[in-house]
Order: structure tokens, then C-alpha cells, then sequence
């Protein structure tokens, strides 16, 4: 890289700083998006430990049964009609995402209740995507310094 002058350094920054909004912003929408689809990819499958969200405990013997008799397969967790898969959603502003539901079967499940273990699938997606968060926020980074789309 040629010598900058104070000047020149100056300007590369204010137009780093121009641009970092679009490239954060594309960013935020990929990591957003890569979210979604992995929390909604979660259910129906016995999901491993992540981050600080514990692996799935196996459905009850009695939730197997009651499964099977209405006709769902018993041992999918939290998939029965796709109605709370299809509850996920994301929200993407200028400087921040919502990746969430608004079923309150969601919630039981996320959190757990006195008698359902928690199974995470929005938390544990957030967690398993750490890697790639760093790695698009610190590409948009890169790209809007170096003035690149």
C-alpha cells in the first residue's frame, strides 16, 4: 500500500464510514436469515448441547403415545402440523434483527415449564451461529475500509 498523507487517511475513513452502513446492514440480513433457517431447520430433529442450551431430552413415553394416536410421528419433537416451524420469523431493521416467534407453544418449548424440559431451537440457532456472525460483521468491516461492494 502507497504511503497515505494525513489527508488522504482522513478521507478513506469518512467513506469507510459511509459505507459501513450497507455492508453492516447486508450483513445483519444474511445473519438473520442464516438463523431463521436453521431454528426452523431444528424442529422435528433431538437437537445436541449448544453454547449454554442444553441437548433435547428425549419426548416421554407418553407424549410418544399420544402422538401416535393422533396420527403425527412419535418421535419428531416439536413437530406435529409444522404450525410452530412456521411460526419463526425474522424482523431486519437498519441496525438490528428480531429472529423469534409469537407462539406461546414456542415459548413453553424455548424455556421449558415445570412439565416440559426446555428444548432451545431459537437460542441454540443464535449460539450455533456465532462463528458465522463474526465472520460476516468482520468481512463488512473489511470491505466497507477497503471501499469494496
Amino acid at each position: 500500500m502507497a504511503d497515505l498523507t494525513l489527508g488522504q487517511f482522513a478521507q478513506m475513513l469518512m467513506k469507510a464510514s459511509e459505507e459501513s452502513d450497507a455492508h453492516m446492514h447486508a450483513a445483519l440480513e444474511r445473519v438473520a436469515e442464516h438463523i431463521e433457517k436453521d431454528a426452523k431447520e431444528r424442529i422435528g430433529h433431538y437437537n445436541g448441547a449448544v453454547g449454554p442450551f442444553a441437548a433435547w431430552a428425549p419426548l416421554a413415553p407418553s407424549t410418544m403415545q399420544d402422538r401416535a394416536s393422533k396420527g403425527y410421528p412419535a418421535d419428531e419433537p416439536l413437530l406435529r402440523t409444522g404450525e410452530l416451524r412456521d411460526s419463526i420469523g425474522k424482523e431486519v431493521t437498519h441496525d438490528e434483527a428480531v429472529i423469534g416467534s409469537d407462539s406461546d407453544v414456542a415459548v413453553a418449548q424455548e424455556l421449558g415449564t415445570i412439565d416440559i424440559p426446555p428444548r432451545s431451537f431459537l437460542g441454540a440457532a443464535g449460539a450455533a451461529a456465532l462463528p458465522m456472525i463474526q465472520r460476516e460483521f468482520g468481512m463488512a468491516i473489511v470491505s466497507a475500509v477497503k471501499g469494496s461492494t
